[in-house]
């Protein structure tokens, strides 16, 4: 993590935050090594490669896989119940896995070729090996959150496996609603999906730490809903920098969401300001730097932009809320990795 993929208003905080990631990769990587290391060599050299453990011929490679806010936030949790970071392992790693499998699916299904500046899996590996190694992570999600023996945490994950699953398809049945008109996807329909492909994630990662930390079915509860909120709010700032992130950052080039014709929140929200244009210029792909950037424009003046980076603030309003409810010795931790998630820039 640097100071430019943080807004200032978090910046003075980056040491707590580090301290936070680094300290969770440090028990975290061991048990997904192990895990993994269960694998076929076949999948087992693409989950390496999906972490960045590995380059795609399997040479070893020093990466960290992501940012790690779901693993931190079990972490987190668990302390907050009583236990320690580490006995939210099982969960971390699971919650982690089943991330992992899904972008995994996704970059398939969408056709992406690039995540983290390096290849996707099945660009590297071909579709038919990426998508075993997917169904590989997720196997060994459910296995190794259940050999924790917590049936509750069990319940908890399979649950958010729905959700995760029916978020995706209503995330790609969207590309085949019209831009406008009656068909078009209001952002009540969008903020249904975001919950179920994004949110519910981050809610069971907070919600499985708690209950491995000793915690109980009430404190599970309110950790899911602080999660949530904050899941919403990550999804949120992730649309606004697939529009309008800084590519020397976010490793992304501008305007990406538009040229891939992603109905993002922000698309949403101005499409349902009934700008003139706007409709008609985004079914067209905008994929030349210029008609990208005037659809951006068109956007920022319809209120788009503005309408969701509210949306960002207000949903962690809503989960320092919880934070502060559940009150525990995890606090100050849980607010900055919080803020964090919301104002980052990558």
């Amino acid at each position: 993590m640097t100071q430019q993929t943080l807004d200032p208003g978090i910046a003075a905080r980056v040491p707590d935050v580090v301290g936070i990631l680094d300290d969770t990769r440090r028990w975290m990587r061991p048990a997904m090594r192990e895990a993994a290391d269960r694998l076929h060599p076949g999948p087992r050299q693409i989950s390496g490669f999906t972490f960045g453990w590995r380059e795609a011929d399997g040479t070893p490679r020093d990466g960290d896989g992501g940012k790690g806010v779901r693993p931190a936030l079990a972490g987190l949790a668990a302390v907050a119940a009583g236990g320690a970071p580490e006995d939210a392992a099982p969960g971390a790693v699971a919650v982690e896995f089943v991330h992992a499998f899904s972008l995994v699916h996704d970059d398939i299904m969408d056709g992406d070729e690039l995540r983290r500046h390096r290849q996707t899996a099945w660009k590297a590996y071909g579709v038919g090996a990426a998508v075993l190694a997917g169904d590989g992570l997720l196997a060994l999600a459910l296995d190794t959150l259940a050999r924790s023996g917590n049936a509750d945490a069990v319940s908890k994950l399979t649950g958010v496996l729905v959700e995760l699953v029916n978020g995706q398809a209503a995330d790609t049945a969207f590309e085949e609603r019209s831009w406008s008109g009656p068909g078009a996807v209001t952002v009540e329909e969008y903020t249904a999906m975001a919950i179920g492909k994004t949110a519910s994630l981050l809610g069971c990662a907070a919600s499985v730490g708690w209950l491995l930390g000793g915690g109980d079915a009430a404190g599970a509860h309110l950790m899911d809903r602080m999660g949530r909120h904050l899941g919403l709010a990550f999804q949120a700032v992730d649309d606004v920098l697939g529009i309008w992130g800084d590519p020397a950052v976010t490793g992304k080039a501008v305007y990406n969401d538009l040229r891939q014709g992603k109905k993002s929140l922000p698309v949403v929200a101005a499409l349902g300001a009934g700008v003139e244009g706007l409709a008609e210029l985004l079914a067209d792909r905008p994929d030349d730097e210029a008609r990208a950037r005037r659809a951006a424009g068109l956007i920022e003046k319809a209120g788009g932009r503005r309408f969701t980076e509210d949306l960002a603030e207000r949903e962690l309003a809503a989960a320092l809320a919880v934070i502060d409810e559940i009150g525990a010795e995890a606090a100050p931790g849980l607010r900055a990795l919080a803020e964090y998630v919301v104002r980052r820039r990558a």
